[in-house]
């Protein structure tokens, strides 16, 4: 069972002015919005680059991170905690799929995420 890499994501308190700047800096564009209001797909102009996107705050603070495909997102969750991480954020459902933040004890957040 492999789990790539399968999303990065920057959430900001001013996803508009974090885009603004990106877009300035590597010429990035948001042509795609996603499930959540203010949620922007990322488009680097670089065929079959990972998929990134830029979001409002999703909880208290900004964000930069990326996410690991799992199988079952359940058990995912129940293994950080055995292992003595910490969920940041529960599941959350968006047409597609299942994502979720969790830390490991030094309390670096990753994200995880199931297909639906």
């Amino acid at each position: 069972m492999s789990h790539p890499i399968v999303h990065a994501e920057i959430r900001s308190s001013d996803p508009d002015a974090t885009r603004a700047f990106f877009g300035d800096l590597f010429g990035w564009t948001y042509p795609t919005e996603g499930a959540l209001p203010g949620y922007t797909f990322v488009e680097t102009g670089v065929p079959g680059a990972l998929y990134t996107a830029i979001s409002p705050l999703q909880g208290d603070s900004d964000l930069v991170t990326f996410f690991v495909g799992v199988d079952d997102m359940a058990e995912s969750i129940a293994n950080t905690v055995r292992l003595g991480g910490r969920v940041v954020q529960e599941p959350v459902t968006v047409p597609g799929v299942a994502f979720a933040l969790i830390a490991d004890p030094q309390g670096h957040v990753v994200g995880l995420a199931q297909q639906l």
